[in-house]
């Protein structure tokens, strides 16, 4: 009697979101994805979607948060690459400590890779943290930078 009154109340109390979770549920595209449940307070009623938004929005608020993240999500990182970008924007301090955070979330096999090429130019340096910051600089879309021409529309200004 007492194990089946225990289980019951494990699951009300993750059905109502007393509980919390540091994983995405099995069977999820991201189920490898865990982080630490000591920084992290997930409810555990959230669905998949609002737990991703939650964690990007802890990223970015504490960045190194980053590194109690395993497997971090193309989403997640995205918000170290933002990072990245705006201090390479609007500061003179190159930003090495979140460099070093993407590095080292790509020593796990199951990291999905964000941006193509990324893994192979950590891997092709040996993690070296300034050979993968120049990669994201030559990379144009890793800060959310899209170069393109400018396109003509062909209009012409009427009176002139």
């Amino acid at each position: 009697m007492f194990p089946i009154l225990t289980q019951a109340l494990a699951y009300v109390s993750r059905v109502c979101g007393f509980d919390t979770v540091d994983s995405f549920p099995p069977g999820h595209v991201h189920a490898r994805t865990h982080w630490s449940g000591a920084h992290f307070d997930i409810a555990s009623d959230l669905k998949p979607d609002q737990i991703e938004r939650a964690l990007c929005e802890k990223i970015a608020n504490t960045p190194l948060i980053f590194s109690q993240i395993a497997n971090p999500t193309p989403d997640m990182q995205r918000v170290i690459l933002g990072m990245i970008g705006t201090r390479l924007r609007h500061s003179a301090a190159q930003p090495l400590d979140l460099v070093s955070l993407l590095v080292n979330a790509y020593r796990s096999p199951y990291t999905r890779e964000v941006l193509p090429g990324l893994r192979a130019a950590i891997e092709e340096n040996n993690g070296d943290l300034r050979s993968v910051l120049d990669f994201l600089g030559e990379s144009g879309s890793a800060f959310g930078v899209i170069d393109a021409a400018p396109h003509q529309s062909g209009l012409k200004l009427v009176g002139r």
